[in-house]
């Protein structure tokens, strides 16, 4: 017996159980709500959403979670001393997913979506330069899967594209770097910057008012991360300053975005639900039954997540 633990409403957790079913009927996945205490002390493995920590720490034996999510920051730092180790989604699919959304956008910007729509806001007619994508210079913040597809993505439709990554990475057609300096040198020659980072200790406030003065005046940001990166309140700054021309946001410090947050009037802001690249119930199941399946032939476990770097 497998429990699904999970924050989520009953309504999606029976999604996530019926997926999860059909992937491996071979298990017996339930809620977390319908286990006997008998049950709790002999679940060695668990499959997870947003859990509650109080109910992963009232299952004594578990060896490991899965995460149906590749975000797992939040458990990671609710956990001080979790007696289990944790496994977080590692989707293909995801990946993919997610490269649609960072060039669907960045042609968006790229050509002047945003100023145009401003225009026929004011009845204007009015048609800007055009720029070849070669001229362009995108910049990857994270070269984990998400911004390796991406980025190799954005290459082979023309665009100039660097990344920085915490370590050296080295993908084809892409000028990599990392450390502090190479962050700066990322920002300063970048036109349009896509955060793909996950959210660490390190990355927390990353663009702050500091780094985001590093971006070329009138250069543009998305971000498909996580909120936290980015300080709200600098990023304003440089935007009502038009030091940065506009920002797609898909991700934010508190969602659902509050009603009364500036993002939502901000005439340089795009604001997203959480949408660049959702989980899809069928592709995750998948791969967490794929997982169990070799688990309890071979006693292995998943690449396991990091608790310091928290992925």
């Amino acid at each position: 017996m497998i429990p699904f633990v999970s924050r989520s409403s009953a309504t999606e957790q029976a999604v996530w159980i019926e997926s999860l079913s059909k992937a491996m009927p071979s298990e017996h996945i339930v809620p977390f709500s319908d286990l006997t205490p008998e049950q709790k002390q002999q679940c060695d493995i668990a499959i997870v959403a947003n859990p509650d920590p109080q109910d992963l720490m009232a299952l004594p034996a578990l060896k490991w979670v899965h995460s149906v999510w590749a975000g797992v920051e939040r458990m990671v730092n609710e956990l001080s001393s979790p007696h289990f180790a944790i496994v977080r989604l590692i989707d293909p699919n995801l990946a993919r997913t997610m490269s649609e959304a960072v060039l669907a956008w960045t042609l968006f910007l790229h050509r002047d979506m945003p100023t145009y729509a401003k225009q026929q806001a004011q009845h204007q007619w009015s048609s800007l330069p055009m720029v070849f994508p070669k001229e362009r210079r995108i910049g990857i913040l994270g070269l984990g899967e998400l911004g390796r597809v991406s980025a190799s993505r954005l290459v082979e439709n023309g665009f100039t594209v660097a990344g920085w990554s915490r370590r050296q990475k080295h993908i084809e057609g892409v000028e990599c770097w990392c450390g502090d300096e190479g962050l700066v040198s990322l920002l300063s020659q970048s036109d349009i910057i896509v955060c793909l980072l996950p959210l660490t200790p390190e990355t927390k406030g990353l663009l702050n008012r500091e780094t985001l003065s590093h971006l070329p005046v009138g250069s543009s940001l998305i971000n498909f991360a996580r909120g936290a990166i980015i300080d709200d309140d600098a990023l304003l700054l440089q935007l009502d300053r038009a030091a940065v021309s506009h920002a797609v946001l898909d991700v934010f410090m508190h969602e659902p975005l509050p009603k009364d947050h500036p993002y939502w009037s901000h005439p340089s802001v795009s604001v997203l639900p959480h949408i660049s690249a959702p989980t899809h119930p069928e592709s995750a199941s998948a791969i967490v039954a794929k997982n169990i399946e070799n688990y309890r032939l071979t006693a292995e476990m998943p690449m396991l997540v990091d608790p310091i770097l928290g992925y």
